[in-house]
């Protein structure tokens, strides 16, 4: 993996790069030599944050983890990305070009076990982009890390918007004109 590496309020240092060599290199058995992670390290107040986010062509694998001990933070956000891999693999590999971005072992690996985690739209609501379904908005809004996601819905082209609910639901809101 290429790592890009910078800091806000903080000044990178070689251990901190090292930790990231170290750490985010579990990460190497998932992806490709040629695939790119961008690490950002902030501080503010007594809060120390690092944001990791894996650009690939149909997703965005990104995780951040906020904590007294920016060492901690940095285990703690392998370990999350690490989970959305293992959990969306099937997910991500079936758009085709993200296909590439994955280490080939790690692509013909038998899933072990590890449930695959089905999204259901429980809610819909009326309201007055790129283009793609319900789900895989979904899904890129669990990669993101977000409550909600802005999308351009592939089978309407109309704008949607899909959210996270308490208990692991998803909402969908749609226009109404």
């Amino acid at each position: 993996m290429n790592y890009m590496i910078s800091g806000k309020n903080i000044d990178v240092t070689e251990g901190l790069k090292q930790a990231v060599y170290d750490k985010l290199g579990r990460l190497e058995k998932f992806f490709n030599e040629d695939t790119d992670a961008q690490v950002t390290f902030s501080v503010e107040k007594d809060r120390q944050k690092i944001e990791v986010t894996i650009p690939m062509k149909g997703h965005i694998i990104r995780a951040e983890q906020v904590s007294d001990d920016m060492y901690v933070s940095i285990d703690m956000v392998v370990e999350i990305i690490e989970r959305q891999v293992v959990r969306y693999k099937k997910r991500i590999i079936d758009q085709e070009q993200d296909a590439a971005y994955f280490q080939n072992q790690f692509l013909e690996e038998e899933d072990d076990g590890v449930e695959e985690g089905e999204i259901s739209i429980i809610r819909s609501k009326r309201f007055a982009v790129k283009p793609m379904y319900p789900e895989d908005a979904c899904v890129q809004m669990e990669l993101l890390g977000h409550n909600f996601y802005v999308f351009r819905n592939a089978e309407t082209d109309e704008v949607n918007v899909v959210y996270k609910r308490k208990g692991n639901t998803y909402g969908l809101i749609e226009p109404e004109f």
